[in-house]
């Protein structure tokens, strides 16, 4: 028998469900052929790593978790710290390269933990279901006996009935399920905040992957506790967690749209067309972090001048920054923030 999650459709919770559709349905739009999307993506991959990690007592600031993902040095940064960001960006990655991934198994929960967790783990090993029992806070989680037996019937929940539903309530129930189980002995916070992204990811809610919600929960990290904790007390009701999560999607949303708008203002009067070769160039930007010059142009099969003449409208419009000197400079994304600064200067 599978999980049969409890709640009503209260009329909060349909009028926030409408507006988040509304919502998306103008950024998608926006979009739609827009040549800064990798931009957008990296800042959100970066926000989603930060705050997901920060949740769980991680000290590394924003700049500090995106120096991380281009490969930079952090003198003085405790290095189980780095490993945690390291881990959480190569799961986002796992689960961009599985989006599409039915049915979802054990074996996939497993390797994500695995991926998470490796190396910074307390208790417990990552990719293995916990074998003891666990406290989080006043909760006790079930028995680790009966661990393997509730994640089967949420697996199968998620993929046989959760498509009834709206992406942002099945990834709402998804997410707080997963807690409630509390499947491994460590890391569980981190992995089930990312089940909940790959479940809007593979329904096509963040078909662009440009939406940060876990930085809701972590502005905000007390109430998010009590979020998770009231389903407990209400008899594992969950409408006011849906409302509560609802909100939160409906904020990121917003946030997206203003990150938008901010970032066409910012390369007003230097509009591209992108070619199909700039498209594949920042996309592999996108996933190395920063090519150097001779990088490029042999992944690109262009020559050197090939190179710099796909460079410099991207450039000028902002697209992508230079670092270092011009023998050894490598070229990275520009990240919302350096746009800005571009703007006022």
């Amino acid at each position: 028998m599978s999980y049969k999650p409890i709640f009503t459709i209260t009329p909060l919770l349909l009028r926030c469900v409408e507006a988040i559709a509304a919502e998306r349905e103008r950024i998608c739009a926006a979009t739609v052929e827009v040549p800064w999307i990798p931009v957008l993506q990296k800042d959100a991959r970066a926000r989603n790593t930060h705050s997901s990690t920060a949740i769980e007592g991680n000290p590394l600031t924003l700049e500090q978790v995106r120096a991380v993902e281009e490969g930079r040095e952090l003198a003085a940064v405790d290095s189980r710290a780095q490993r945690e960001v390291i881990n959480y960006f190569a799961g986002l990655r796992f689960i961009e390269k599985n989006v599409k991934k039915h049915p979802i198994r054990h074996e996939h929960v497993l390797t994500l933990h695995r991926i998470i967790a490796g190396n910074v783990m307390d208790q417990g090993e990552a990719g293995r279901y916990r074998t003891i029992r666990v406290r989080v806070g006043s909760y006790i989680p079930p028995n680790p006996e009966d661990v393997s037996g509730l994640v089967f019937e949420l697996l199968e929940w998620w993929n046989k009935y959760a498509s009834e539903l709206s992406p942002v309530l099945s990834s709402a129930i998804l997410h707080y399920r997963f807690e409630a189980i509390h499947p491994f002995a460590d890391g569980n916070g981190r992995t089930g905040r990312a089940l909940a992204l790959w479940e809007l990811y593979r329904r096509g809610f963040d078909s662009h992957h440009i939406f940060s919600v876990d930085e809701y929960y972590w502005e905000n990290r007390p109430r998010y506790y009590a979020e998770l904790q009231r389903v407990r007390t209400e008899g594992g009701d969950l409408t006011h967690w849906l409302e509560y999560v609802a909100e939160g999607i409906l904020i990121t949303l917003q946030r997206v749209w203003k990150r938008i708008q901010h970032i066409s203002a910012s390369i007003q009067g230097e509009r591209i067309r992108l070619r199909p070769r700039q498209e594949q160039l920042l996309q592999l930007l996108r996933d190395r972090g920063g090519m150097q010059p001779k990088e490029i142009w042999n992944a690109l099969g262009v020559s050197r001048q090939g190179a710099m003449d796909l460079l410099r409208p991207l450039l000028k419009a902002g697209l992508i920054c230079r670092e270092g000197t011009h023998k050894s400079g490598r070229y990275r994304l520009s990240t919302p923030d350096r746009l800005s600064r571009r703007r006022k200067n």
